[in-house]
């Protein structure tokens, strides 16, 4: 989609951000997202809990906070009982009441695969917004989740995952990122993001080829699901992962990784964790302040000067 020239236009499709961000005032501005997606588990209370957390994840993003939320669905009546839809939304509208976002309705259509997600509206200051386009040389790489929910998703799906393994999977996807998004608001955050889809390197791609800086990353500091690394070995690869590795390319240099690990640097998140390129004097202060909202994040690796959108990974 072409992007538009009214100047109230703050942030849209150029910094491949998570959100669109459109000026109301001086001191305030509107920030807008839509995410949705097919079952990653079989419970539908779950699946509308973790399809819920991961569509606010893009407003807290932003540094913005979520206000209101539109649910958006297609559900195949002919193949599922309707019952499975209401325990989605009611999943859903669970995690909205404990974030304090306002659920305004939403709109659904039959259709051949059940989807569900959220259109959400939230707030920011418009000098308090963090894009994918602050990173700076020096800056240190922080984020507040494990990976891992691809491959372990595809474990599952494969009944190869056990019961406490799939409970601890889908409590990290439920989990919203609006605690670690509290914590990058008391240190010097140049940039922020979540990791979804794209995987850790597709969105620390995105933000390096938005601030011209390259990145590096060490493999070992990265935390990833138990019994993540496992399962990739053992080919628990999702397409998405597949798609992911072409899609990187030549941007990104591995040295001295294994392929499983390379793999899951690699992995499409579901409702993931937030990826913050943060002052290295803060770095320390971010995951002190994480850890006191009971967030496990690390220090990743760094932003450095280089050929912009790239990443070495050693």
């Amino acid at each position: 989609m072409p992007e538009t020239d009214d100047p109230r236009l703050l942030v849209g499709s150029r910094t491949f951000d998570d959100a669109g961000v459109f000026r109301l005032s001086d001191e305030v501005a509107l920030v807008q997202s839509v995410d949705f997606f097919t079952p990653v588990v079989d419970d539908p209370f779950d699946f509308g809990r973790i399809a819920a957390a991961n569509a606010l994840s893009d407003i807290y993003a932003m540094g913005a906070e979520p206000l209101t939320a539109l649910a958006v669905c297609t559900f195949p009546r002919d193949a599922l009982p309707l019952t499975a839809l209401r325990e989605t939304l009611a999943g859903g509208l669970a995690v909205l009441r404990e974030e304090g976002v306002v659920p305004l309705g939403g709109h659904t259509v039959k259709g051949p695969e059940f989807t569900y997600g959220l259109a959400v509206t939230g707030v920011v200051h418009p000098a308090r917004i963090l894009t994918n386009a602050g990173a700076r040389a020096g800056d240190a790489l922080v984020l507040t989740k494990p990976l891992g929910t691809g491959v372990l998703s595809t474990a599952l799906k494969r009944d190869e995952l056990g019961r406490e393994a799939a409970r601890s999977l889908v409590a990290t996807m439920a989990t919203t990122n609006r605690r670690a998004a509290q914590a990058c608001a008391q240190v010097e955050v140049h940039a922020l993001t979540d990791v979804t889809g794209f995987g850790l390197l597709g969105h620390l791609l995105e933000m390096a080829v938005a601030s011209a800086v390259a990145a590096e990353i060490d493999a070992k500091a990265v935390p990833t699901l138990r019994g993540a690394l496992a399962a990739t070995a053992r080919g628990a690869i999702p397409g998405g992962l597949v798609a992911n590795r072409v899609w990187l390319g030549e941007r990104v240099r591995f040295e001295g990784v294994d392929t499983a690990t390379a793999d899951l640097l690699c992995d499409p998140q579901t409702s993931g964790g937030l990826l913050a390129a943060v002052a290295a004097g803060d770095a320390h202060a971010l995951v002190a302040a994480c850890a006191q909202r009971g967030v496990a994040a690390q220090i990743v690796g760094r932003i450095v000067a280089g050929a912009a959108g790239t990443i070495t990974v050693s």
